[in-house]
């Protein structure tokens, strides 16, 4: 479904113009209050504090963000009053620098949260360095700043409680709209005249996107007291919507075979874009969905899909009646998934139209939640234990000091006006700790620069009206807060214009100070650049092992569970939706390490073409075990199978020696064993297949063949 119209829409219904507005009306509002009582110049201070403050304001929980927004307070308050004195001396500013830089950089080694603590305290030490405070009005400018942090976080934590399951409701409907957009990609696989790798490519990137929307969704719903523990109709739709949608994604990724044969044996038939249509049939209710949920509204079915399911039904019936020799079975099997996910579909659409009161089921306990998020450790062993070159954490915190220190001597030397802030200001937002995300961030920084100085430029030379300018401050100002997330290099095209406006009203020259910071953005941007790829840069080849294993284990965690049921062990669904959460967070995590490491010098992509194998390899793994536990999860417990249940072993244990060679272990001495083990047990007597133990056991012999490529494969990146 391409409705231009209904994007413009959602992205105004959606969290980031949210967060955008929030941000904004938060930053201005003491200014402008202030003035209209006379004394703007505290109010400027009161949005400096603001401004650093929502930087903490990230999604999440509400207790988080007030956690991390006091927290923010604190650190803020130190360091202004730590950098108000240390300023007077050029030396002693410089070692706060250094120090400060690799202090707060470390933070990263609890989560993205802290992270942004630390890019909080940094950034207001940086735009402190230049502010001509004497001592004795030191105490009531840090006040100051303070009290703009805290209305800052005073009327976000309002804003928040106001509408409490609106912030859920937008992550939810953006991660609807991510999954009808992994389904259209997976709907190009029945197309003979879609290239099958290159497709691949674009899947493994949208499943980066999903795994990410997921987290955020768990992340508000499951660490939500408000939302888990009310039992009111708007909670119970969020959560079993938000249920519904997980299962329906592994339906998706189930919906895979070996394409290649699948359009070379069925080609012909025309079935296979009727597949493809009806796949995109489901992809226009998902986007109808996640619309409505953005809108607040009660969506409204766009077509009939159980009449569309049975009309292919009949068109599978027929591809086996009329050619005798060609089995319909794997597309039977298709259409079961695609009855689920059609299922699914109407379930959802139920929660809408229902009273939630009567006919939706209680919520899970809660501890059925927290299995399904993860918890963040604050222990302060943490910080220590990373104070190593072994660590990533340190080596980013190291670079970042000595390239900020570098950056400082530079802009008191080489800086053409009073804000030489704006080289550090660009180092610290350019630096990551790896190597291509700084590349990244370095070329959308200036292009944005670039581009958004010559927008200021035109604005206020060609628009005098002081009215008008204060619009487009606004509207840049929303913009800039709103792109942040979504996309950077738009969100800095809106950053400059409103950075020259706002200086403008200041009384700052329009043309100097545009000069200005773009030169210094660019002696910014250049040395973030030397010093990413020269001091102690981190290579995506030097980590990608340990993403492999992380891979491999959680597959062989999903096998294990496969393994249970056919050996007649009663598995809870709990279990499997765990195992499958696990591989589906490690193989986005594997796809984002791919696609970082295509980003870096040729010289350091080391294994390219055959990481790019693995990832694709994992994900047809990954898919058939979704599929296989599908099908586990609806038959219920099963008789033990013999055959089956030798050869899911049999992947197990590929999958296992593979990964204690990625490990570095020695697996010579541990082969022997496994085999005499397997013959000294007891055979499990063997039963009547059915027709779906027959495909079933087809698709264990294919993963068991997948495994081994992914072992073969593995050997190679080992080279």
């Amino acid at each position: 479904m391409n409705n231009p119209k209904r994007e413009i829409k959602s992205f105004f219904y959606g969290q980031y113009f949210s967060d955008g507005l929030r941000m904004s009306v938060g930053i201005l509002v003491p200014s402008l209050v202030m003035m209209q009582l006379g004394n703007f110049s505290m109010g400027l201070t009161m949005s400096l504090g603001a401004l650093c403050i929502c930087t903490v304001d990230g999604p999440g929980p509400i207790s988080h963000k007030r956690n991390a927004m006091a927290a923010g307070n604190l650190c803020m308050l130190a360091v202004a009053v730590i950098t108000g004195f240390a300023r007077f001396n050029v030396y002693t500013l410089g070692a706060e620098i250094t120090l400060f830089s690799f202090l707060f950089s470390m933070f990263t080694v609890y989560g993205n949260r802290a992270a942004s603590i630390g890019t909080s305290a940094l950034l207001i030490m940086i735009l402190m360095m230049d502010k001509a405070v004497p001592l004795p009005q030191l105490p009531a400018f840090c006040a100051t700043l303070v009290c703009g942090g805290l209305w800052y976080m005073t009327f976000s934590l309002v804003f928040v409680g106001l509408r409490p399951y609106r912030a859920a409701q937008q992550v939810l409907g953006e991660n609807v709209a991510d999954i009808a957009r992994f389904l259209r990609i997976k709907a190009d696989f029945y197309s003979g005249n879609v290239d099958i790798d290159a497709n691949y490519r674009k899947l493994v990137l949208q499943q980066i996107q999903v795994s990410n929307h997921q987290d955020a969704v768990r992340e508000i719903l499951f660490k939500s007291r408000l939302i888990v523990k009310e039992s009111t109709p708007a909670s119970r739709v969020i959560v079993l919507t938000f249920i519904d949608l997980v299962d329906m994604f592994e339906q998706i990724m189930a919906t895979h075979y070996d394409y290649n044969y699948i359009r070379e044996k069925f080609e012909n038939t025309g079935i296979l874009k009727d597949i493809a249509d009806f796949l995109h049939h489901v992809a226009d209710d998902l986007d109808n969905i996640g619309y409505s949920i953005l809108a607040n509204d009660r969506p409204e079915k766009l077509s009939n899909l159980e009449l569309r399911l049975e009309q292919l039904k009949l068109k599978i019936d027929a591809v086996g009646t009329d050619d005798k020799e060609t089995s319909n079975l794997v597309l039977k099997k298709i259409l079961i998934n695609l009855r689920d996910l059609s299922k699914s579909i109407s379930n959802i659409y139920k929660y809408y139209h229902s009273k939630a009161s009567d006919s939706l089921v209680q919520n899970p306990t809660d501890v059925e939640y927290s299995k399904f998020v993860t918890h963040q450790d604050y222990a302060p062993h943490i910080f220590t234990d990373n104070l190593t070159f072994n660590s990533g954490a340190f080596k980013h915190a190291l670079r970042v000091a000595i390239v900020c220190l570098v950056g400082f001597i530079t802009a008191k030397n080489v800086s053409l006006g009073g804000h030489s802030y704006w080289v550090l200001l660009t180092i610290i937002v350019i630096l990551k700790p790896g190597f291509s995300l700084s590349k990244q961030r370095n070329y959308q920084r200036l292009i944005g620069t670039m581009a958004g100085g010559v927008i200021g430029i035109l604005i206020l030379n060609f628009i005098p009206d002081k009215t008008a300018q204060f619009v487009f401050l606004i509207v840049f100002m929303i913009g800039t807060y709103s792109f942040l997330r979504l996309n950077y290099i738009v969100a800095v095209i809106f950053t400059t214009p409103y950075v020259l406006i706002l200086f403008k009203f200041l009384g700052l020259g329009l043309i100097n100070v545009a000069q200005e910071r773009i030169i210094d953005t660019l002696i910014g941007s250049g040395i973030a650049f030397i010093g990413s790829y020269t001091l102690f840069p981190t290579w995506e080849f030097e980590q990608i092992n340990e993403t492999l294993r992380s891979v491999i284990r959680a597959n062989i965690n999903y096998l294990k569970k496969i393994s249970e049921s056919i050996s007649g062990k009663a598995v809870e669904i709990t279990g499997y939706k765990l195992a499958r959460k696990d591989v589906y967070v490690n193989s986005a995590n594997l796809s984002a390490a791919f696609e970082r490491m295509t980003s870096e010098p040729k010289s350091k992509q080391r294994s390219i073409k055959d990481i790019h194998k693995f990832v694709v390899l994992n994900h047809i793994l990954a898919s058939y075990t979704a599929n296989i536990a599908s099908a586990l999860i609806r038959l219920g417990q099963l008789r033990p199978h013999t055959d089956m249940l030798k050869l899911v072993k049999r992947s197990i244990a590929v999958l296992t020696e593979t990964e204690k060679k990625l490990s570095g272990e020695s697996t010579e001495k541990t082969s022997t064993p496994s085999k005499t083990a397997e013959t000294t047990k007891p055979e499990i007597p063997s039963v009547p297949l059915t027709a779906d133990d027959l495909l079933m056991k087809e698709q264990l012999g294919f993963i068991n063949k997948i495994t081994v490529d992914i072992a073969k494969i593995t050997d190679s990146i080992l080279r």
